[in-house]
């Protein structure tokens, strides 16, 4: 079959590399794509938003399968896209329909969908420009730190933690009055702050029948020791060494089945994956936040320890037998460590020639920010730009070598932290 990635950062490169390695996947096109896609298929100049050119491009290229790797073209409706019009509506989308998609989509609708289905989550209430005054009496009620996150889509910058009563006052007045997060911050959500460690579950639903992939934990400050400016990631683990069988047992009791229930009975189709973002509170599940898609770079490290043919999972979402696939997963562990250009996450350096890919020696390069100068030198041109994933037998073993392979690789401001996974070793 031919199949289609929407997408172009090292989440995408994940996918390409799974899903060129099935025997059914006869054609892989990836739009955009980046400079490192093109070796598992053939990239196609479409904007992950332009639904017209992804039309023609899936009516041209014959595609049967349509995975969808970021959330704006899912919140802004590509999978009801397809589904209206008479050309493409058979051919299957990987990801929610825009009402589905709304659990990242609105932070609000999330929140709310939460307290409905009695999911263990931070107690919060949502606020707009109209209600400011009743919003900043609201902030000394819940304790420090206080957590304030834009509504809507913020590119993963929506989100603040506030020290101080006086800083959440001013950042609240921020947001709602002076649209600092544009109209993201229409509404804000103002959130207890949880104490606890962060991690990620990941399950795959065909809207019935669930998968449950591996768990994992990234890192998203940008200076060791998780200091310094919050970034869209710099690295990741799988699986999190703290997320037991007996604590994702909880976590698909208290929070999965009554996620995919409470879809079911509020009628909201949901094909595709579920980014499960926790808190691990004493050994006990709390929501953080949904997303409706894979995160990145946690797909880096998931992506190499399923076993199972992705085109096998994918076509049991689309068919809605999701239950009849066996999902295996390797008990080796995975280690990413995400490379970024000089002066990232603020203004950063781009169009910087890469070398020594090429000497990796154990670990897989994911292309993230990455495009092609005259067809074959490889350039920076994102603050991202690479992830470097390596599966070994324990944690230290993974963490050390895809360590050493990042050093391998060269471009001028390179970056990338030693130390992602060593709280966990």
């Amino acid at each position: 079959m031919n199949i289609l990635i929407l997408g172009s950062g090292g989440r995408e490169s994940a996918f390409a590399w799974k899903l060129s390695q099935s025997p059914k996947c006869q054609n892989l096109f990836i739009a955009p794509g980046n400079g490192g896609t093109g070796q598992y298929g053939t990239n196609l100049n479409v904007g992950v938003n332009d639904f017209e050119g992804i039309k023609q491009a899936v009516l041209a290229n014959n595609i049967n399968l349509v995975l969808v790797g970021p959330e704006e073209p899912l919140v802004r409706g590509v999978h009801d896209f397809f589904l209206a019009d008479a050309e493409l509506k058979n051919i299957p989308v990987i990801g929610p329909q825009k009402q589905g998609a709304q659990l990242e989509g609105s932070k609000d609708f999330s929140k709310q969908f939460m307290a409905r289905h009695n999911i263990p989550a931070a107690k919060s209430e949502t606020f707009t420009r109209e209600t400011l005054q009743e919003g900043l009496a609201y902030l000394p009620t819940i304790g420090l730190p206080i957590v304030l996150k834009a509504d809507g889509l913020a590119a993963g910058k929506g989100v603040l933690i506030c020290l101080t009563l006086q800083e959440a006052e001013l950042e609240l007045i921020d947001m709602l009055t002076n649209a600092k997060f544009g109209a993201a911050s229409s509404k804000v959500v103002v959130e207890q702050f949880l104490q606890g460690i962060e991690l990620s579950v990941f399950v795959l639903t065909d809207g019935n029948n669930y998968k449950i992939l591996p768990s994992a934990k990234d890192y998203k400050r940008i200076g060791e020791g998780d200091t310094g400016l919050n970034t869209g990631g710099m690295g990741s683990v799988s699986p999190v060494p703290f997320a037991n069988e007996e604590f994702l047992n909880k976590v698909e009791q208290r929070i999965i089945i009554p996620t995919i229930e409470g879809l079911k009975q509020e009628n909201i189709p949901y094909k595709g994956f579920i980014f499960i973002g926790l808190m691990n509170c004493n050994g006990d599940p709390y929501m953080i936040e949904y997303n409706c898609r894979m995160g990145d770079p946690e797909t880096e490290s998931v992506m190499p320890r399923i076993e199972t043919d992705l085109v096998d999972l994918l076509l049991g979402v689309a068919e809605g037998n999701l239950n009849e696939t066996e999902l295996v997963l390797s008990n080796k562990v995975a280690a990413t460590v995400v490379m970024v250009a000089g002066g990232y996450p603020g203004e950063y350096l781009k169009n910087k020639a890469i070398t020594g890919i090429e000497n990796v020696r154990e670990s897989h390069v994911f292309h993230a920010g990455t495009g092609l100068h005259n067809i074959d030198e490889v350039i920076t041109t994102g603050g991202r730009v690479l992830a470097i994933t390596s599966l070994q037998d324990n944690l230290f073993d993974a963490l050390q070598q895809a360590t050493a392979d990042a050093s391998r690789i060269y471009y001028d401001g390179m970056y990338f932290r030693k130390d992602i996974g060593f709280d966990l070793l």
